[in-house]
């Protein structure tokens, strides 16, 4: 009945991914390299979650937020590149229906919203334990720490259902070729018949809410963190603090610094390959980064990693 209803109001029952056209007839290259990069990127989320379970010692509300991060940015992933992908072995780009294409949209505006509430509370965290030591256990304890991701979560499901349902009624009548590799929803409302103004500039309100003002109350945390490192005495206390906030801000700068580029920056027709290009460090690079980045600079995740492969080693000469 859904679909009946909708397709009195829409010609156009499936779009086209034009993906990154760019490469052809070149695309076996991009393909395997892409296909690795999301590999090695489930591969090394996974591992982190499997870490931080499987460690006592991990057992942290810094380390539970870290797991939430891994589990979200495997399910990130996983929701846009199977499709580009396909779009790289396909010439004339990859078909979705239209309600996979809301679908996929809701998925990734979701999970970006989640994204950004998760590294403010990971900010959070961090803003208690360097500059509230004593009360730290207290303020974050397991409940808390609990609720705040749950929070996290259940926010950024709850931020786009509205804007999804005004795009089912929006009128599309052609032409339906998205030229990007998932829908996003700028390239995705461009193709509507309909007026747009109204429902583009909810989705900003909604965007600017769901990432200015956490990226807002993560800096504030972080003056509060240097302010407090500044003012230790200690130089080694000051690398020990600084040690521990380094990966998050790294990961917070690629995250935050990739979706203004492509969503605040303004973009000539041009440039479109060049805003593609850019929409793959939040959708593909900063999913691979965050594993690497939080294992190679964080001694705790590396003496849980050598102590897993110890036991695994030790395993397999039984």
């Amino acid at each position: 009945m859904a679909d009946v209803e909708r397709g009195n109001q829409s010609n156009v029952t499936e779009f086209i991914l034009r993906g990154f056209r760019i490469f052809y007839p070149f695309q076996i290259g991009p393909f395997v390299l892409v296909l690795l990069m999301y590999l090695t990127t489930v591969a090394g989320n996974t591992l982190i979650i499997v870490t931080v379970l499987a460690d006592r010692g991990l057992h942290t509300p810094m380390y539970f937020l870290l797991g939430n991060l891994s589990f979200l940015d495997i399910w990130y992933t996983s929701n846009i590149v199977p499709k580009m992908l396909q779009g790289f072995l396909a010439e004339k780009g990859v078909a979705i229906s239209f309600s996979g294409c809301v679908t996929q949209l809701y998925i990734f505006g979701s999970q970006a919203a989640t994204e950004s509430f998760l590294l403010t509370v990971m900010a959070y965290d961090r803003y208690l334990a360097i500059c509230n030591p004593l009360r730290y256990t207290a303020l974050m304890n397991s409940r808390v720490c609990v609720e705040l991701a749950s929070c996290s979560w259940l926010g950024g499901f709850l931020f786009n259902p509205v804007i999804m349902a005004w795009i089912y009624r929006l009128h599309f009548c052609g032409p339906n070729e998205i030229d990007h590799f998932f829908c996003d929803f700028m390239p995705l409302v461009k193709l509507s018949c309909s007026d747009t103004h109204l429902i583009t500039l909810a989705a900003f309100l909604l965007s600017a809410t769901a990432t200015l003002i956490p990226f807002l109350l993560t800096l504030i945390s972080y003056a509060f963190i240097i302010t407090a490192v500044v003012k230790n005495p200690s130089s080694t206390g000051r690398r020990k603090a600084f040690s521990t906030c380094t990966s998050h801000l790294t990961v917070v700068s690629t995250f935050y610094g990739a979706l203004a580029i492509v969503y605040v920056v303004p973009t000539a027709n041009s440039a479109v390959n060049l805003n593609k290009t850019f929409s793959l460090l939040y959708s593909l690079v900063t999913p691979l980064l965050n594993p690497l980045v939080y294992s190679l600079r964080n001694k705790d995740v590396n003496d849980a990693l050598r102590t897993m492969a110890a036991r695994l080693m030790d395993f397999l000469r039984k």
